[in-house]
């Protein structure tokens, strides 16, 4: 053991706080009791808004991570007030803007034109309201993929001739055609009978409240002759060609857009080119709020938790003063002393810290087992927990391990406590 001071150190650190713990054990316990729920408490908050977070990155991302909205509204990140006045009177975007920046764009790999309405969709005495509707172009299912439990998409000629079929939703199937298969059957909409040719993955709402079950999906030029579709909220959609960044498409469309729309070069833009990275952008304010409360949260238990640390650390060098003195006559040295008592204090304030890792864990199993949402303790959270409580531990053992080096050995020896 001579030949290794730093095993004999760590053997002597372990051994000696293991005997604190079971000599001492309300006491003990009491007194990391701060560190626990300090460590679970902050992880507690971060797993949670971690998941959660991941969660809304995974919906947001399903949305097109590389693809720009071309809106007449812009999105705003953060908060403040919306000049709604200043973009009231723009023109909406229209299927004629999107055919010439389809012959002119270089950067863009495909477009899509997409215009929402809510309708009713029946067949015989079957009626859903408020169904929402989406009106699009033929290449909408390359650029916002999505899944068909059953069916097909368009046909490019069904796109361009505006044929009278439809995709529809998982809950208008199942409120429409219960023990039917609905692919060949009719239903109405727009006063229109309408070929059921897909029919749309079951997926539940999301956590924006938004699901794809009660929809359906139309081509456009079918939309474009039984309602205006200029008096809604259109959309076109570009998709990045591969290895071509959402800012380089963006400046391309922007002065397209302009030359499209002829805008003079002093002219503000009559359009706005959104993306997801703004909603992220917002939520990466949102949790940076929730990081600092979950901080303050845990602070204070922390903090008691400390003085815990600290506590039982004193009360330990008093009983064990004599023996302090004892190590020093037989030539240890103050360090060895210093670092001894480090040591134990962080060995303490870990076990502690693990005990509220591992109430975290359980609450992680319970979550998911009972609830849909997925509560997961990651690697990142583990270890931040585990540093968190050994660098509290660190510092709430340094006064009392700096007290214990500077003992006078005969004094410490002539100690009867």
């Amino acid at each position: 053991m001579t030949r290794f001071p730093l095993l004999r150190l760590l053997n002597e650190s372990l051994r000696f706080a293991v005997v604190a713990l079971m000599v001492n054990k309300v006491r003990t316990v009491l007194s990391l009791l701060g560190i626990t729920i300090g460590i679970f408490s902050i992880i507690a908050v971060f797993s949670v808004f971690d998941s959660l977070e991941n969660t809304i990155r995974t919906e947001i991302n399903s949305l097109g991570d590389n693809v720009l909205f071309i809106q007449k509204w812009p999105w705003m990140a953060g908060g403040g007030d919306y000049p709604w006045w200043k973009y009231w009177q723009r023109p909406e975007p229209s299927l004629q803007e999107m055919a010439e920046l389809e012959r002119r764009a270089n950067s863009a790999k495909a477009f899509a034109f997409m215009v929402g309405t809510s309708r009713s969709i029946s067949s015989g005495t079957a009626t859903v309201e408020g169904v929402s509707v989406n009106a699009v172009s033929h290449e909408y299912a390359e650029v916002m993929p999505f899944d068909l439990e059953a069916g097909r998409y368009f046909t490019p000629l069904e796109s361009q001739s505006g044929r009278n079929v439809i995709i529809i939703g998982a809950q208008v199937r199942e409120a429409i055609f219960p023990d039917t298969d609905p692919i060949g059957q009719s239903v109405k909409v727009f006063g229109r009978r309408m070929e059921v040719i897909g029919l749309l993955r079951k997926q539940g709402e999301n956590l924006f409240g938004n699901s794809n079950d009660k929809s359906a999906i139309i081509p456009v030029n079918f939309a474009r002759n039984v309602m205006d579709i200029r008096e809604r909220g259109t959309n076109i959609v570009v998709k990045a060609k591969p290895g071509i960044s959402n800012a380089e498409l963006r400046d391309e469309l922007t002065g397209l857009m302009r030359s499209v729309r002829k805008l003079k070069p002093a002219a503000e833009d009559n359009f706005a080119i959104n993306e997801m990275d703004l909603i992220n952008k917002s939520f990466d304010q949102l949790f940076g709020v929730i990081a600092i409360v979950g901080w303050i949260i845990g602070g204070f238990s922390l903090l008691v938790g400390g003085f815990g640390i600290a506590n039982i650390m004193f009360v330990s060098v008093k009983e064990r003063t004599s023996q302090i003195g004892i190590q020093k006559a037989l030539g240890a040295k103050n360090y060895f002393i210093l670092v001894q008592f480090l040591l134990e204090a962080v060995f303490l304030a870990v076990m502690g810290g693990i005990v509220g890792l591992a109430i975290v864990f359980l609450l992680a199993l319970g979550v998911s087992s009972a609830t849909s949402f997925t509560l997961t303790l990651s690697l990142q959270n583990i270890l931040l927990g585990l540093f968190v409580s050994g660098f509290i531990g660190l510092l709430s053992g340094f006064l009392p391990a700096w007290s214990a080096s500077r003992l006078d050995p005969v004094e410490a020896m002539r100690s009867n406590f």
